[in-house]
């Protein structure tokens, strides 16, 4: 979550914005990533991190272009440390081939990788706020096999539903559903491991959510395997350390899978003080994390990567406003308390 929506317990919080043209977003507990337009041609591409590439028609870049314009140096300078850095795509609602094709055709022009975040399995989020999904089963290894097809033999990284296995793990989606998802996430894995340049990581939750025991199984029957590895931290404030951590405990028990760290948000680490189970949802005093990259130190990490789009709100929470709006105050915050 926008991206995942990873409560620190059970829930995810985001709605999936509409995409437009060839724009898809969200991010997670909280997700939540506004729909961000095609890329424009008139608009100057910022520099890219770790090979990945930037989007330069983001809500972010757009209100860099609105702060600028008034001349409000001081913010556009803060917003800049957002806007000039690779965020998720994230990939939800009907037709995506043109929206996919669109962004790693622009990332393959200038010689990147496209981060896409697909968030389209059916029942999703177990009715609350981000619910959604595709309608049936058949419906959403068709929407796969567009993105496959919309990916083409392009470079992409793929972080495969947020929150989809970690909610069959902590009892939130009915158990007559488990055998239909774990079926689905596995087709998923093994149909966009066809695409010769794709990498696909299956959302494995976060070092607040559950133990590294209770998920290798679940991950296994969801294709972990043939996946390049599993994403950990997603829409969460669950510092880098934990996160590895987390992650090296998991990747032990997977057989040595690698992993990717979400550290879009986690500058200063999870929100400790008021009701715990409102910690996901535009906790104050946070601030964006380190910058996306793949030099990380080695072993099993390999890379940090923003999968959340900072600055998007998760939800009507703290003077919020909905899930997956660009929230410029907010956006100002994580900005301005990172180092």
């Amino acid at each position: 979550m926008q991206g995942s929506c990873v409560r620190l317990g059970l829930r995810a919080c985001v709605l999936v914005a509409a995409a437009a043209l060839l724009a898809a977003g969200c991010g997670g507990p909280g997700k939540g990533a506004a729909p961000s337009a095609a890329p424009s041609r008139a608009s100057r591409l910022p520099p890219a991190a770790g090979g990945f590439w930037v989007n330069p028609d983001t809500s972010a870049a757009r209100q860099v272009a609105a702060y600028t314009k008034t001349g409000d140096v001081a913010k556009a300078t803060l917003i800049r440390k957002i806007a000039e850095q690779p965020v998720g795509e994230w990939i939800a609602g009907s037709d995506p081939q043109a929206r996919v094709r669109g962004y790693t055709e622009a990332a393959a022009k200038a010689g990147r990788t496209a981060l896409l975040v697909l968030y389209n399995i059916p029942h999703r989020d177990c009715g609350q706020f981000s619910k959604g999904g595709a309608p049936d089963d058949a419906i959403y290894r068709g929407w796969v096999d567009q993105v496959a097809r919309g990916i083409g033999d392009r470079p992409a990284m793929v972080v495969l539903e947020p929150d989809a296995v970690l909610h069959l793990v902590d009892g939130c989606t009915p158990h007559a559903l488990h055998a239909a998802r774990y079926a689905l996430l596995k087709g998923a894995v093994e149909r966009l491991k066809r695409q010769p340049a794709t990498k696909v990581y299956v959302d494995a939750g976060n070092a607040g959510w559950q133990s590294p025991g209770s998920l290798d199984e679940p991950l296994r029957r969801a294709g972990i395997e043939s996946a390049d590895g599993f994403a950990v931290n997603v829409s969460n404030f669950q510092t880098t350390r934990a996160s590895r951590e987390f992650g090296e405990h998991l990747s032990a028990k997977l057989g040595g899978k690698h992993f990717v760290i979400d550290t879009s948000r986690n500058g200063n680490g999870p929100y400790t003080r008021g009701d715990p189970a409102e910690n996901w949802c535009n906790p104050p005093g946070r601030a964006l994390g380190e910058r996306p990259t793949t030099a990380t130190g080695g072993g099993a990490v390999d890379a940090y990567v923003w999968v959340k789009r900072p600055g998007e709100s998760d939800g009507p929470c703290r003077g919020g406003p909905r899930a997956g709006a660009w929230w410029p105050e907010y956006a100002l915050g994580l900005a301005g308390n990172s180092r």
